[in-house]
């Protein structure tokens, strides 16, 4: 007779918890996505994903911690699709500018939650990876496999201005003062100076 345990202990309650804590940032993005920052009111959020008020808050203490969890959320997808399909152009502002604009039309398939995002990350009062995260994304995808430690300050230095000009550059879209092929033209320029000696 074969008997099989029923699953228990540590492993299965961090995998429920993992998947709690999925559910609570897609409710979290689905209602950003609809109507910004504002309307990612934490009894919504809760409700939306099936949880306790408490145990959002147990996960997530502030409306802040819960917009840095929807990036974090977005950059992962951006990650994934760089890992799926790594950007092919030969020149390093070539590949920084392939995963600039593959984050772009990522974003712009949900301009409130892009723009919700933006605003709240320009007025964070929580230390938000999204500035790092992406120029060490551009630091590995230029130097071909570099990571932040053995990247020199310089490049440190000139990825994560590539990066700042890109978040702006996304603002200025999401006022509609820019369009999408301005936006390209633009960053192609910057990557190609700020990343010429890469």
């Amino acid at each position: 007779m074969d008997s099989h345990p029923t699953p228990s202990g540590p492993g299965v309650r961090t995998r429920s918890q993992h998947q709690r804590r999925k559910r609570i940032v897609q409710a979290a993005a689905a209602l950003a996505s609809r109507g910004g920052v504002e309307a990612m009111q934490m009894r919504t959020v809760a409700e939306r994903a099936g949880v306790a008020l408490g145990t959002l808050y147990r996960y997530f203490p502030s409306k802040m911690d819960l917009v840095v969890a929807v990036v974090s959320e977005e950059i992962d997808l951006l990650e994934s699709s760089i890992e799926r399909r790594p950007p092919s152009a030969p020149t390093a502002a070539g590949r920084a500018v392939d995963v600039l604009m593959r984050a772009t039309r990522g974003l712009m398939r949900e301009p409130e939650l892009a723009d919700a995002l933006i605003r709240s990350l320009i007025m964070a009062e929580v230390d938000t990876p999204f500035g790092d995260r992406m120029a060490a994304l551009l630091l590995r995808v230029a130097g071909q496999g570099l990571s932040a430690e053995q990247a020199t300050e310089d490049q440190l230095a000139l990825t994560g201005s590539l990066s700042s000009v890109w978040v702006h550059e996304l603002l200025e879209m999401l006022r509609s003062r820019r369009t999408y092929d301005q936006i390209q033209h633009r960053i192609e320029i910057a990557a190609g100076r700020l990343l010429a000696d890469f």
